[in-house]
């Protein structure tokens, strides 16, 4: 097909329908091209951004649905554990004395000290910390004896029923903080903390 172009001076555009033929095809496949062109700009790459995104969704929810079917099928597992997990917690909320208690648990930590040969120079309980589903009780300790003896202290604080942590360790001559008879005793002094810990009744948890 030959298109003269010599004839297109004598082309009126507002008048199609005198064109050459081959000029008619021409327009005719250009506006397609054209018409194409703005459908793909203007819709499918709209829609293709739609695609990504659900494409992108698709794989969020894979993963969500093969970390559920996880947790699903070791449920057993999970129960069994917890179950484990609070009888371990009761075991433990069991070995923290109630507030009728205390004064009982702090009896026991002083006559520890005596038995173990310990002569008491401080025992000051301090304000509670409450925390949670219980109070810290810190007590200020500083006693007078001999190595061996504080290191029976320390153990046998360790076997009571009850849990009390000491921290805070101090040993020193107790020359250097007295003279006279501890002095001809070559006795140490140990400064420490006590910390004691009871449950809170459910009105102090509320209060909280």
């Amino acid at each position: 097909m030959n298109i003269d172009f010599s004839a297109l001076k004598n082309i009126d555009p507002r008048d199609v329908s005198r064109w050459p033929l081959a000029l008619r095809i021409a327009a005719i496949v250009a506006a397609s091209v054209l018409v194409l062109a703005a459908g793909i700009w203007f819709d499918t790459t709209s829609q293709y951004d739609l695609l990504e995104a659900a494409t992108k969704n698709e794989t969020e929810l894979k993963q969500t649905f093969k970390i559920k079917q996880h947790k699903a099928s070791n449920l057993p597992a999970y129960i069994t554990q917890m179950e484990e997990m609070k009888k371990s917690f009761g075991a433990m909320l069991r070995q923290l004395p109630s507030n009728t208690e205390v004064a009982e648990l702090l009896l026991d930590i002083s006559q520890t000290g005596m038995q173990a040969g310990l002569e008491f120079e401080l025992f000051k309980p301090e304000n509670e910390i409450p925390a949670e589903f219980y109070a810290e009780l810190p007590i200020k300790i500083k006693v007078s004896g001999h190595y061996h003896e504080f290191g029976k202290f320390v153990s046998d604080i360790a076997s009571l029923s009850r849990i009390v942590t000491l921290q805070d360790f101090k040993i020193e001559p107790a020359a250097t903080k007295t003279a006279g008879p501890n002095t001809a005793k070559n006795l140490l002094i140990m400064s420490l903390t006590a910390k004691t810990y009871r449950y809170l009744d459910e009105n102090e948890i509320q209060g909280q």
